[in-house]
């Protein structure tokens, strides 16, 4: 394989994984950006929804189209019933009650589903059956040209939905100026509740990509895929949603990279090295506003 061949594999992988943590980290940054929450459960979400698919497919025998509408609304339902349960009671408490509390909602998921399913890994059938494209002489498999695609149709379609929708301008408002929106008739409740589903019906998808590119199901599997996602929403500017789309691809294309000279063992350590020199060089990320403090 010529080197020529064996970069353009390298972006490919890079961008597979990257639209992945970018649709993760566009969770991150619309809770974050309407209630200045790091709602640390968020990959959690996408670890049940793994399993909502394998328990569809391996267990219901579902066709994979009722697997993965069920995964993605199952981690609908999830997302909006944690907010309820957990975060709405704590709405006016200090941000480390609403920290602390998405950790522990983290460790909840991970434990019940430990005690549910069990600690080994469930193998998750085939979702999408492709075959692979052949490019210039390089072979792009068919779940990296779906991961690619779905990716990019979900941030299209949330761009309009934020830019261009009654909703969208009602999350916009309460970003901005909570208090000043709810003044001018926008329900924050139930902007709030949309945030929190539409960021968790995000990561259901998420589930279901990362499910084809690693079909396994295991309770600790949206641990680290929830930190990668994290550092590429802070990357990109938290609150941000196009810093979280650009965060997630350049982190994605970084891991790709490291791992094609060979230090594959020191990817992880490589994407918290780049959350390091962000928040010392740059602390509102690539796209992120900047802050002012008076005094």
């Amino acid at each position: 394989m010529s080197l020529l061949e064996t970069i353009f594999r390298q972006i490919l992988n890079g961008l597979q994984s990257g639209s992945i943590y970018a649709l993760v980290a566009l969770g991150y940054s619309m809770v974050y950006g309407i209630i200045t929450l790091l709602n640390f459960a968020h990959g959690d979400i996408i670890m049940v929804g793994a399993y909502l698919a394998w328990l569809a497919m391996a267990r219901l025998a579902l066709n994979p189209i009722f697997a993965v509408l069920v995964a993605v609304l199952g981690c609908t339902i999830l997302g909006m019933a944690i907010e309820k349960v957990a975060y709405k009671p704590l709405r006016g408490s200090p941000r480390i009650s609403l920290l602390i509390t998405a950790i522990g909602v983290s460790y909840f998921l991970e434990n019940a589903a430990q005690m549910i399913f069990g600690a080994s890994s469930q193998s998750i059938p085939a979702i999408i059956k492709l075959r692979a494209i052949t490019l210039g002489g390089v072979q792009i498999p068919g779940t990296a040209l779906v991961t690619l695609l779905t990716a990019g149709a979900s941030m299209a379609v949330l761009t309009i939905l934020v830019n261009h929708t009654r909703m969208g301008r009602a999350m916009r408002a309460v970003s901005e100026d909570t208090g000043a929106a709810q003044l001018m008739g926008v329900n924050i409740s139930t902007t709030i509740s949309f945030t929190f589903a539409l960021g968790s019906a995000l990561a259901g998808i998420g589930s279901v990509l990362y499910s084809c590119a690693y079909p396994q199901a295991n309770p600790t599997m949206g641990a680290m895929l929830g930190l990668k996602a994290f550092v590429a929403a802070v990357l990109g500017g938290i609150g941000s949603l196009p810093g979280a789309m650009v965060g997630g691809f350049a982190i994605g294309l970084a891991e790709a990279f490291v791992s094609a000279v060979g230090l594959s063992a020191w990817k992880d350590g490589v994407v918290f090295a780049i959350l390091i020199v962000v928040l010392l060089v740059r602390p509102t990320g690539l796209l992120g506003k900047p802050m002012h403090e008076k005094v």
